[in-house]
């Protein structure tokens, strides 16, 4: 995925918005097997690439935060720590900054 298409929120953002999703409505639909009822709105036929070309371009003119640029840092860690990341696969110091950054986020609640 390009990243220009990732949208990255905080942990408390995420904590602070509230899904539109009838998640027990949806279950029981999906228990009684029953498909989800069809929405007009949201019609594969009407979306093409020139139509979502279109729709941002309506999103041309707003002004998105710019992300703070990461400082690179030595930072010394227990081995098994370290291995247990990297064995995750690529990405493992995004992964430790997320779990730091959730460390700070939860002490600064309180």
């Amino acid at each position: 995925m390009k990243e220009e298409l990732i949208t990255r929120v905080s942990l408390e953002e995420l904590r602070k918005s509230e899904g539109k999703t009838d998640w027990n409505r949806l279950r029981e639909t999906e228990r009684k097997g029953e498909e989800p009822a069809h929405d007009p709105d949201i019609d594969g036929d009407d979306w093409d690439l020139d139509n979502a070309t279109a729709m941002a371009g309506i999103f041309a003119g707003v002004d998105l935060p710019e992300p703070e640029p990461k400082k690179a840092i030595s930072l010394r860690v227990d081995n098994d720590v370290l291995e247990f990341f990297k064995s995750q696969g690529k990405g493992y110091q995004t992964r430790i900054n997320a779990v730091l950054r959730a460390y700070m986020d939860a002490k600064k609640a309180g």
